[in-house]
């Protein structure tokens, strides 16, 4: 390795991709940065009880090289990954610099409108990820060249160019929730936009916290459809509202593609913490919903990107590549879900 060659370097054909990509996650202000051969790690958290990452692998980027130290002897293992903190408001910021046209850009996200919109392009037959939506693309050169130094960003657009500098932070060394994969509760494949509209349903009630009913048995609702087999309900100073879900449809593409559950359950989160993965619902086509053994829950979505890298990651007969964001909740204890009626925590049969 030439001793002036980057630690990391990658081009990406659409900075507006990755943008809306990072913008699933950006609940909070600063991101953990982790580079692998494999990709790069963003992730950001809000506390102790939740937080969200996704995974941008290397078949996303046109070009993607990653140059690590090696060990200072043959006896020593490799060094690990590089991990920092950045600013991800300013990362944001950065990428969508060749966009503000878009008037959803100027929106905090977050906001109804963006869903709104959205839905709307859905129903017309327009991809979220589409460039007949986004007017723009723009290419972009991300480098790191090691600890302490910042993340660099080159883009270049129609004979436009911009270089960003972001400073780059130690990072904490934070824990990752734990999830159990081998004691789920619960586990459900579904339509990503059948839950965001359960969830703008449910905001209407401006509610602290949710409930989510699931049952083997079409009987998991104790209030609403007895032939429910999910829901979710919220009660707030407006009122209280479920949605159910049912594996009875005869429907070909039933809202719940599969769903296993062993008995039924009851977990209560912050309202909140769904609500901060709304931009995930609208931009993916499918979501996996999981409760472990001990409540808490993970919501994986798969977003396939079009218009991203070329690296031969989109796999055969002209598939979309995906990325996956994953969030992560801890449910409420006793006491916590503050006008919840029925009482707080995970209840399990």
């Amino acid at each position: 390795m030439a001793s002036n060659a980057p630690l990391f370097s990658a081009v990406s054909s659409s900075a507006r991709q990755l943008l809306l990509l990072l913008r699933c996650i950006a609940f909070t202000k600063k991101a953990l940065v982790r580079i692998s051969a494999d990709g790069l790690r963003f992730s950001t958290e809000e506390g102790s009880t939740m937080e969200s990452f996704i995974f941008l692998e290397k078949a996303l980027f046109t070009s993607y090289t990653y140059n690590p130290p090696p060990p200072p002897s043959s006896q020593d293992d490799p060094p690990a990954p590089p991990t920092f903190e950045i600013n991800l408001t300013s990362l944001l910021e950065t990428l969508n610099i060749f966009s503000l046209s878009d008037p959803n850009s100027a929106k905090r996200p977050g906001g109804y409108d963006d869903f709104a919109a959205h839905r709307l392009n859905r129903h017309a037959g327009i991809n979220a990820f589409s460039n007949r939506t986004l007017g723009v693309t723009g290419v972009c050169t991300f480098s790191y060249d090691g600890p302490g130094t910042p993340l660099s960003i080159h883009m270049s657009e129609a004979g436009v160019t911009t270089t960003c500098d972001l400073t780059t932070y130690e990072a904490d060394n934070a824990e990752e929730i734990p999830f159990h994969r081998d004691d789920l509760a619960l586990k459900t494949i579904m339509r990503a936009s059948s839950l965001l509209d359960a969830i703008t349903e449910l905001s209407s009630m401006t509610p602290a916290s949710i409930a989510i009913h699931a049952s083997p048995t079409s009987s998991s609702s104790s209030r609403g459809n007895p032939n429910a087999n999910l829901s979710l309900s919220a009660t707030g100073a407006l009122g209280s509202a479920t949605v159910d879900f049912t594996t009875s449809t005869s429907s070909d593409t039933p809202v719940l593609e599969t769903f296993h559950c062993a008995g039924r359950i009851r977990s209560n989160y912050r309202f909140a913490a769904l609500k901060a993965a709304q931009r995930a619902m609208a931009a993916a086509t499918k979501v996996s919903v999981r409760v472990d053994g001990e409540g808490v829950l993970s919501l994986q979505f798969l977003v396939e990107v079009e218009g991203v890298g070329s690296m031969g990651g989109g796999g055969g007969g002209g598939a979309l590549p995906v990325a996956f964001v994953d969030f992560r909740v801890v449910p409420l204890v006793e006491g916590e879900g503050e006008g919840e009626g029925e009482g707080s925590g995970t209840e399990r049969e």
